[in-house]
């Protein structure tokens, strides 16, 4: 099959999704007003509070969310073949994952942007807020655990991909400062900013960076990783105005570049997929592929992840309620773009079948590799760039990616933390210094002790995947029943949050349960622990949920007959 005609069909269906669809849940569903006061205005404090641009909020929600999932999700999942992959990617984006986002700015917006933990205390019950809270927690955990390795190994694999990626950081604070402090305007920071950004790939090409091989008894990848986790750390404690805000929209120009480069080589190229469409001949060993395709690809479909950004940083910066539209179910459907993309790049950026199950040997192997791989090879082809320089690019585009959702994965930590220090009165916790040391160590400790036995220590970080996805999906289906709860107590329809909520939740709960076995069977104990202990967590959350549902639906019913 053509490359191109996957990709029209794709990138159709989404614009019919904003155009109409999302227009219709703004309108009649989430009844948006251009008059109400957000908390940005309300709140604001110029640190987490500050009214933003809507254009700056949606490049920077955009990356946040976008980070590298939607590349290793995919890239993983076509192994079971590109049909399915696709066809969830494009309805997953169009009705579960921009009514997902959007409507928890949305719910959040309207209630003091407060986080979906802290609403769920509100809309449904206190004991329900705290299960839910254990949930995000360790959602987060994995988040920050698992792109840690991620990038890590793509900065050990693409040495020349190391000084562009950092260099990012200091062209974000530039423009954070030129916008917030000087006063500039937006389009020339925008401008410059990203030349530079791409004139130093070749910088980077010239003078490679490895670390040394072997620094007190850790590899390259470890001490990469404790760097990113150093970084992670202060970027969260400063105000989202001077680095978060910045970073992740010039990493939004960025990346509509980079999606640019690889959709105009594909239309210049026209590569044929030769992956099949549904894999008859699968490596033993990989999972079924119902029900762990709708958790082996959450971002890019839906993702809970999504609904902690949207009501966690986004709510806070949001300069109108009608922004939400824009910010929300368009960031989202950037992101399907991203993850139609990386389903292209991971089938049809190679010579043959043959050179593509060479690389799909074992489920989990295809990933962020097979994007930058086949995403090179057909940039390559279609623009005339050097393979290498290519290879470098998209590896920085997806370690910027994965780096901006570290930012605020350990930021959304560090307020969990606090808010726990509140609710139970400890005070040390409220701190924010002490809150962000004890998410970082959660953090390493999680991405050290995936390590296999006789493996590098920081390479086992990927075993975390599936268990992610599964804990995403469930955070999904939760946060769309909180959304669920907050219709049916405004008397507006709730069947356009409920239903993508009941599959969405089936999916991840029978991943989860086929996962009990799996980690018994692997030896890996903690993250048997940690799935059980989500399981047992999101069983009663949702039992509290749906009895809060029910509850105001009662109410509403009986306030109609009076």
């Amino acid at each position: 099959m053509s490359a191109i005609t996957l990709a029209l069909i794709g990138l159709t269906a989404v614009f019919i999704g904003y155009q109409f669809y999302s227009k219709f849940i703004a309108e009649k569903i989430y009844k948006l007003d251009p008059d109400f006061e957000t908390p940005s205005h309300a709140m604001r404090d110029d640190i987490d509070y500050v009214p933003t641009n809507k254009f700056v909020l949606w490049g920077h929600h955009f990356t946040a969310v976008a980070g590298a999932a939607p590349i290793i999700g995919p890239g993983i999942a076509v192994i079971w073949g590109w049909l399915p992959a696709f066809l969830w990617v494009i309805l997953g984006t169009m009705f579960f994952a921009g009514v997902h986002d959007f409507g928890a700015i949305w719910a959040s917006v309207r209630n003091k942007a407060q986080s979906v933990g802290s609403l769920t205390g509100e809309v449904v019950s206190h004991r329900a807020r705290a299960l839910f809270m254990i949930v995000v927690f360790f959602l987060l955990l994995m988040v920050n655990a698992v792109f840690a390795v991620a990038i890590s190994t793509e900065l050990v694999a693409t040495p020349s991909s190391v000084i562009p990626a950092w260099s990012a950081v200091f062209v974000a604070v530039v423009i954070g400062i030129l916008l917030y402090r000087v006063g500039v305007g937006i389009t020339w920071p925008t401008i410059i900013g990203t030349l530079i950004l791409y004139a130093v790939i070749a910088l980077g090409e010239r003078f490679p960076i490895e670390l040394p091989g072997m620094v007190l008894g850790l590899g390259p990848q470890a001490q990469w990783i404790l760097i990113l986790f150093f970084y992670a750390a202060i970027a969260s404690m400063l105000p989202v105005w001077l680095l978060l805000q910045p970073r992740d929209y010039i990493n939004g120009i960025q990346l509509f570049v980079g999606l640019g480069i690889l959709y105009g080589a594909v239309l210049i190229s026209n590569p044929t997929i030769v992956a099949p469409a549904i894999n008859q001949n699968l490596p033993p060993a990989t999972p079924p592929i119902f029900p762990l395709l709708f958790v082996t690809i959450a971002c890019g479909a839906i993702s809970g992840f999504h609904g902690l950004v949207s009501s966690g940083t986004t709510s806070k910066q949001l300069d109108k309620e009608t922004d939400a539209r824009q910010v929300g179910y368009l960031g989202s459907l950037g992101e399907g773009a991203l993850a139609l993309v990386a389903i292209i790049a991971a089938t049809a950026g190679f010579a043959s079948f043959g050179e593509w199950e060479a690389l799909y040997t074992s489920f989990g192997a295809g990933g962020m590799g097979a994007f930058v791989q086949g995403g090179a090879t057909i940039a390559s082809n279609g623009l005339g760039l050097s393979f290498s320089f290519a290879e470098t690019l998209l590896t920085v585009m997806a370690v910027l990616f994965a780096g901006t959702t570290m930012d605020a994965g350990v930021r959304l930590q560090r307020y969990i933390i606090q808010e726990w220090g509140t609710i139970y009165r400890i005070p040390a916790l409220t701190n924010g210094y002490t809150a962000t040391g004890l998410a970082v160590l959660a953090c390493l400790l999680l991405a050290f002790g995936a390590t296999p036995p006789g493996a590098p220590l920081g390479t086992g970080g990927m075993a975390i995947w599936p268990l992610f996805g599964t804990t995403n999906q469930l955070l999904a289906g939760l946060t769309l029943l909180v959304i669920s709860t907050i219709l049916v107590k405004l008397g507006r329809p709730s069947r356009y949050t409920l239903v993508p909520m009941v599959f969405v939740t089936t999916m991840a709960l029978a991943s989860a349960l086929l996962q009990v076995r799996d980690l018994f069977n692997a030896g890996q104990y903690p993250l048997l622990a940690i799935d059980v202990a989500i399981i047992v967590c999101a069983i009663f959350v949702m039992l509290e949920a749906s009895s809060a549902l029910m509850r105001e639906r009662r109410q509403a019913a009986a306030a109609t007959t009076e």
